[in-house]
Order: C-alpha cells, then structure tokens, then sequence
C-alpha cells in the first residue's frame, strides 16, 4: 500500500464525541452517589451507511475492520460477506463501495485498507437513505484499537511523601493530579478505603470529603487499580491484617504540546503564568472540563474560555471542534444548552473565535445548520419586547453574584445581540445573503432597545434588569464589561462606565475567577494594564501563598484556613482545579505580549505589547502556521514571526527606530510598523510612555 495512504477509524460526524460527552458526563460522583447532569443527553445512531466512489485501474484486495457488525456493497450486489475482519477483491473499473455497520454499545465505525484508497475524511456516511455527509474521524488510527477502545493515554507517578499513621497511609503526590491509585503487594484479609483531597483536611475528613473508594482484598488478587479521581493527596486506613507494597497514581492526560509561553521579569508572575498552562492542562481532556473533581462536566461558559486559553498556549484545534460538538449535540433542540441562557450565547461566540483564531472555515459549514436550529429556538423564547426571559426550565447565570436575575436581564440581551452579529457575519461567509441581513437587521434592533431599556446616564451605566417594563437601579459590572467587550458602547460610554463601574469602589466586587476574566479583559482594553497586573499578582497570586498547585473555582481573600475550600453547603464541594482559573494565560498573551488575529487564521495579526508595571515581557504566542515572538522592555521590543503580515503598535515619547520596515505616526506618541518579512527579528528602539 502507499505510504502516504494513512487509514483512519470513521464514523457519522459528531457521534464520537456525543458518545465520549455521555460516558463522561455520567461518570460523576459524590461519596459513592452517582451525581448525573441535568440536561439532556443525546446518543449516537446505532445503524449507519458508509459511501466511497472508486475508479480502480487494476483489481484491488480490500480489508475492513469494524467496530461493530457490518455488511458490504459493492454497486447493488449486497451478498459479498459480513464477516466480522474480512478481506475480498474488488475489480476494476467504477464501483460504489457501501459498508453497512452497525453497533448498539458504542458508535459503529469502520477501518479500511486497500492499494489505491483508505478510510478517511473523503468517505461519505447517512444514517438516512437520502442524508449523506463527510464522515467523522480522528487520529484513531491503529486498525487494532477501535473507538470503544480508546483511551487517553498514562504515565505512573510516585508520592512526593507517605506518612504511616496507626492504621492509615497519608499520601502526598506533591500536586493535584487526575489519576487512579495503584496498589501493588498487597495482601491478607479484609478491606481499605481511600479517601481523596484536594487538601489535607478534606484527605484527612472520612466523613464530608467528596470522593472515596473501598475495595475488599481478594485472597488471590495482589495488585488493584482504583478509578480515576482528582486528588493531590490520599488517606489510606487499612484493616489490621492487610499489607501493602507499591503505591502509586496512574496519571491520565491528552498530549498537547506546549507551543505558547510567558516570561518577565516578575517571578510570582511567572509562577502563576506556569500554574495557569498546568491548571489548563489538567481540564483538557477528551473535552474542556469545568473541573476534575467537581463537576467533571462540559460547561459552555467554561469551555468558551478554555476555547480561548487554547488559543494562547498549545493551539490545539481538534479539542476545541470535539468540545463545541459534544455541547451542541443533536437536534431538535429542546433547552438551552447546560439549561443555561448564557451558556447557549456563548457556543455562537466560539464559534466565531474558533474561526477567526484558526481559519478552519470547513468546520463552520459543517455545523451552520446547526447554528439555525439553536438561533431558532432562541428567538422563538423572546418576549412581547423582543427580548429574551428566563423562561420555566431556564437559568440565567451570568456569574456567582448577587443581583436580580430575574425578567430581562441586561447582560443577557448583550449575549443575544452579539450571537445575532455572528450569525450574520457566517451567513454572509457562506454565502447566505438574506439570511445575514435578517440576522443584522435584529442584531441592531435589539442593539438599540437595550440601549434605551438599561442605559442609565445619571448612575453612569448599564443597570442589571428590567421586570414588567421597569428598571432596576441596581448597578453591577458584568453587564457593563459585556456592554464594553461586545461592541455595545460609544466612546463616552465607555470612559463613563470606566470611570463610574469599573473603577468605582462602591459597584459590588467581582469575586470568582470566571468573571474576572472578563474584567480584566476590560481594563486591558481600556489601557489600565498596570491596575491588570496588580490584581493579577493579589488575586491568583493569594491562591499560591495558600499552597495552591492549580487555581481554584473561587476565592475569597477574606476567608481563613478549611473556609476556603467550602462551596454549595459543603465543607469541601469547592473545585480547587477548575479551568477558568486559568484566564491569566490569556490576559497575558493577547494584552501584555499583545497578541492578536485581524483577520481569520491569521492571516493577518496585531502586536500591541504592554508592560504594565513590569520592567520586561518575552514570549510566544501560537498561530496557525508557526508561532510570534515578542520581548519588550523599557526601551527596547523585538518581533519576529513566521508566517503572513501583521502591524506592531506601540507608545514611545521619542521618535523611534526599527531595523526593518517603515514607522508610521498614527496619534499622539503612538506608532505602527508593519511586520511583512516572515523569519525576521524586527528591533525597535524606542522610549517607555509612563501613564
């Protein structure tokens, strides 16, 4: 067979991920209670019809493998073999090749090998008769592993430290890891349980910590692999007559390779730049979790940020698609998904930053119907004011805040008009014309109605909510970093809520990693990168002064001890890895090495670099085709990038210099150089503008 013909496992579109989202989001527990989701979950098709045109020049010997029972068609002649690994002679000339396969335990799929053509993405596969689509497909790609085989792969890791106790193990992996326990030696009669922390007291709390396993020890079995749970540290107790040899954690993980990163001259900074990836990291799996203890789940508020910290650090494009089709899932739709109003918004929104960051526009015509079918249901809920309500079954999320949620709420209408922008702006890429006018025409409709509705020139903001056609006084920030991030605001707006919001002491704090990613974006674009930079190092660095080795769900700086690790009326039910903790690798990447895509892929980008209080930046930001290189200090920024065109924009109060290229003036202080020579370290000498 030709080398460069790399047969891959093939299925229906989607269904992987569907079946991998289901297997995933049940596997949830809490104290040995299954803790299932409460939104629906879809299933994969059990019976599906995979298609090949082929134009042979010779006869050709063909094997199939199968996950699954199949049948073969060749033209109309359905009587070939069903064997279950069976290999036939196809003759030449023009043939269609049809395998029937189906599989009611995980989804059906095919792997194919023969002389001139392979499965792959070329195939074809219905579930209907008359609905043929491009197969689905990964890089499964071992004929001997089919996909209700798959697993990410692991590597053993040993304690830092074992402290033996009475009639008890206290056992400290030195970080939080995802892993199951392995104990090897072990004999005698009787039974352990482990009990997991996060921390020492959760470990050392038999009764309220939130996972533990209990195993019988089997006269004739002497080494047991636990599940995978989420731990940095285990509490062993033992009956008197057992003993143990090895112990151990088999840590599972999705290889990613580290394409971006962060240095300067701060090292608790640093610190928490590496903390960040590592946190990431540990959420990246099959999908973007939430969380590895708690919840485990797929969270489309979550994964839209997972989405973007991807983009700032390993650019890994398949587990960005793999999450955005495990959150869709299949119509019809019933709910919003997560049941969440926002977390709907928020699928739209990484759909667009999916393919402004990568360019993959194959991708968005795979799923736009799907983007109608959601977008429908969503403007089927709107009220008799054309805006949308919390309707039975629905939460209106936002954030862990404290303000009225109820009727319309503000921010939720700036999710809702910015989703319309993005529907446009597809429908006139792919060239559905009328569609992307209607999409615009109730984007700025609703524009304009939100404006009137909530905008608040005496308190100098977006107020919260309107409810039976009245308003609400009450003041937060999030609907105003909303209001600032999606194009909502005029430039005296924005320096009013800047001023009146933001800045203002008495607008209630913002208390969760979540929504601080949002603000801190706002200040980055308001130019406040020295206040960024400080809470930066207050905030995620408070989490590291109390030992953290990941970053954490929530944080209250004011809280003491065993407090910080409560959530939801229980003593340890708090996430200490949760992914949205890791926003600073995006703070830092797109607003201080200033990096950022102006059109899609790439193809053209901006370097707008600030130090904020630091005395240097360096580092590497991941594009498509290569990586951008960006050190700054004081009076010196080096550039240098390996593919297509992008403008560096900077400050300097002396007129600069640079190696290469033409400077342009374009405001007070203010200059532009365009970057058009690929594989060139651009050096500008200039001088810092202090603020």
């Amino acid at each position: 067979m030709d080398k460069k013909l790399k047969p891959t496992w093939i299925w229906y579109p989607g269904d992987f991920e569907i079946w991998q989202h289901n297997k995933i989001s049940l596997r949830r527990e809490d104290r040995k209670c299954i803790f299932p989701p409460f939104w629906k979950l879809d299933n994969f098709y059990v019976s599906v019809k995979f298609k090949k045109e082929l134009n042979l020049e010779k006869p050709e010997k063909v094997s199939i493998f199968a996950d699954g029972k199949y049948s073969i068609g060749l033209d109309r002649d359905m009587s070939i073999n069903t064997n279950l690994r069976d290999t036939f002679i196809i003759p030449e000339g023009k043939h269609t090749l049809m395998v029937f396969a189906v599989n009611q335990t995980s989804i059906p799929s095919i792997y194919v090998e023969g002389e001139s053509f392979v499965s792959d993405g070329s195939w074809e596969v219905s579930y209907s008769n008359c609905d043929w689509v491009k197969v689905g497909y990964w890089n499964l790609n071992d004929k001997n592993v089919p996909p209700s085989k798959f697993s990410l792969p692991k590597k053993e890791l040993f304690p830092l430290s074992i402290e033996k106790r009475e009639s008890s193990f206290f056992v400290d992996f030195g970080k939080e890891i995802f892993a199951g326990i392995k104990l090897t030696g072990v004999s005698g009669s009787g039974k352990f349980t482990v009990y997991y922390g996060e921390s020492v007291e959760e470990a050392e709390s038999r009764d309220r910590c939130v996972l533990l396993d209990t195993c019988l020890v089997e006269e004739c079995k002497s080494t047991y692999i636990l599940p995978l749970r989420a731990f940095r540290y285990v509490n062993i107790d033992f009956d008197k007559d057992i003993s143990f040899g090895d112990l151990s954690a088999l840590y599972e993980y999705l290889p990613l390779e580290y394409r971006g990163n962060f240095r300067c001259s701060n090292q608790r900074m640093n610190e928490i730049w590496e903390t960040s990836r590592y946190t990431l990291h540990l959420n990246s799996r099959e999908f973007f979790l939430d969380g590895i203890k708690r919840d485990g789940w797929v969270w489309s508020g979550d994964a839209y940020q997972s989405f973007l910290l991807n983009y700032y650090v390993f650019f890994d494009k398949d587990i960005n698609k793999r999450t955005l089709i495990a959150l869709r899932g299949k119509d019809p739709v019933t709910g919003h998904i997560n049941t969440i109003m926002d977390y709907t918004f928020y699928w739209f929104l990484s759909l667009h930053d999916y393919y402004l960051y990568t360019g993959d526009i194959e991708f968005i015509k795979q799923n736009y119907n799907k983007m109608l079918t959601l977008m429908e249901f969503c403007l089927n809920r709107r009220n008799s004011s054309g805006m949308m309500e919390g309707l039975p079954g629905d939460w209106v999320f936002i954030d862990w805040a404290d303000f009225d949620k109820t009727g319309e709420v503000c921010a939720e209408q700036i999710l809702l008009f910015r989703s319309l922008q993005v529907m446009s702006g597809f429908s006139l890429l792919l060239g559905f014309d009328e569609k992307s006018r209607e999409f615009a025409s109730l984007a700025n409709e609703l524009k304009s109605k939100i404006v009137e509705a909530f905008w608040n020139s005496n308190l100098g903001g977006f107020v919260t909510t309107r409810i039976d056609g009245k308003c609400s006084t009450q003041i937060t920030k999030h609907a105003n970093i909303f209001a600032m991030l999606f194009g909502l605001c005029n430039e005296s707006q924005m320096e009013s809520i800047k001023n009146n919001v933001l800045l203002n002491d008495n607008i209630q704090k913002i208390t969760t990693p979540y929504f601080r990613f949002y603000e801190l974006a706002a200040l980055c674009e308001l130019e406040e990168h020295s206040i960024v930079c400080k809470e930066i190092l207050d905030y995620w660095g408070g989490m590291l002064d109390l030992g953290a080795t990941t970053f954490w769900e929530e944080y209250d700086p004011s809280l003491k001890g065993a407090e910080h690790y409560a959530m939801y009326g229980n003593p340890y039910e708090k996430s200490l890895c949760h992914a949205w903790g890791a926003s600073p690798i995006y703070i830092l990447g797109r607003y201080f090495l200033g990096v950022k895509p102006l059109t899609p892929g790439y193809k053209t980008f901006e370097v707008k670099p600030n130090l904020g209080d630091l005395e240097w930046i360096e580092g590497t930001v991941p594009a498509p085709n290569g990586e951008i290189y960006v050190y700054m200090d004081k009076s010196i920024i080096k550039i240098k990038h390996t593919d297509y065109s992008g403008v560096l924009i900077f400050d300097s109060k002396v007129e600069p210099y640079a190696s290469s290229g033409k400077l342009t003036k374009v405001g007070e202080n203010r200059y532009e150089l365009v970057l058009d020579n690929p594989g060139y370290e651009y050096v500008i000498k200039y001088a810092q503008v202090q603020k």
